[in-house]
C-alpha cells in the first residue's frame, strides 16, 4: 500500500471495503480527472457516511473519469450529534452559505421550510445536497446531512415526533417574550426536564414568523424558545450563531 497521505476526500454511495473496486465518473469523475489532474496510482480518501474513511487508489483513468481499488481504512465512523436545521428558504446565495456552514457544524438533517414571510417558493433539493456533499467533503466530517423536502409550517408541526425539541429562535417580541432565556439556560433546562437528547433548530424568514406562526410555534409541547441576543440577525447569521451555540452547549464542541 502507498504510505502517501490523500488530499482529496470524496463522498461515494459504494459500500467501502479493502480491495473493492468501482467506477467515480460523472461530476467527481471531471473533478478528479480533469480539474485536479489526477493519475494512475495516485490516492483519495473516500467516505460514504457508514464505513468510516477508506484510502483508495486510481488503478485506470480516463476521460473524466477513474476506475479505484479500495486500500485500507483511515478513520472509524463516529457518532454525531441528532440535530435538525430546519429554515425558511432565503435567496440563491445566502442559501448556498447556510447549507455549506449548516453542514459544517454538524448538523445531521437540512430541511427548508414555507412560512407566510418566505421569499422563496421554489428550493432545489439537488442543488441543496449537492452543497452539502462537497462542504462534507471539504471539512473532514464522515457523513452528508439528510436533505428532506420543503414543507409547510404548520404540517411540519403537526407531525412532529415526541422524542425531539424544537430550539425556536425566537426575535423576542410580543406576548411570550418574558420566557425566552439564552440557548445554554433553555438548552439545559429542557434536556434536563424533558429527557430528550435530540433537537431541531428553527430559523424563521427574513421578515420573521407572523405573529400567528409564532404563536403556533410557541405553543407546540416540544418548543423551547431561545434568544440569539441583543441584536436582529439576517437569517444566514442567525443560522451559524444558532448552530454554534447548540454545538457548544449540547453537542461535540462540550
Amino acid at each position: 500500500m502507498t504510505s502517501a497521505t490523500p488530499n482529496i476526500r470524496l463522498y461515494v454511495e459504494h459500500d467501502l471495503g479493502t480491495d473493492r473496486e468501482f467506477l467515480i465518473d460523472g461530476n467527481q469523475g471531471h473533478y478528479l480527472i480533469n480539474v485536479m489532474r489526477m493519475k494512475e496510482g495516485e490516492v483519495v480518501a473516500l467516505f460514504n457516511g457508514r464505513d468510516g474513511e477508506w484510502m483508495a487508489r486510481l488503478e485506470k483513468v480516463g476521460k473524466g473519469k477513474a476506475l479505484v481499488r479500495v486500500l485500507g481504512h483511515l478513520e472509524d465512523q463516529a457518532e454525531e450529534p441528532d440535530l435538525w436545521y430546519l429554515f425558511a428558504p432565503v435567496k440563491k446565495a445566502r442559501l448556498d452559505y447556510m447549507v455549506e456552514k449548516a453542514t459544517e457544524l454538524g448538523v445531521s438533517l437540512i430541511r427548508p421550510v414555507m412560512t407566510r414571510r418566505t421569499i422563496v417558493d421554489r428550493v432545489k433539493e439537488e442543488r441543496l445536497r449537492a452543497n452539502a456533499i462537497e462542504a462534507a467533503e471539504q471539512c473532514g466530517r464522515l457523513t452528508v446531512p439528510e436533505i428532506e423536502e420543503p414543507v409547510k409550517l404548520d404540517k411540519l408541526l403537526a407531525g412532529w415526533p415526541d422524542d425531539r425539541l424544537i430550539m425556536f429562535c425566537d426575535e423576542a417580541g410580543g406576548e411570550g417574550a418574558q420566557d425566552i432565556k439564552p440557548v445554554g439556560e433553555a438548552v439545559a433546562q429542557a434536556g434536563q426536564s424533558s429527557g430528550l437528547t435530540k433537537w431541531a433548530i428553527l430559523i424563521g424568514p427574513e421578515g420573521g414568523f407572523s405573529p400567528e406562526e409564532r404563536q403556533m410555534i410557541r405553543s407546540h409541547p416540544q418548543t423551547v424558545a431561545v434568544t440569539l441576543g441583543p441584536r436582529i440577525l439576517r437569517a444566514d447569521t442567525a443560522a451559524v450563531a444558532a448552530i454554534s451555540l447548540w454545538q457548544s452547549f449540547a453537542g461535540d464542541w462540550q
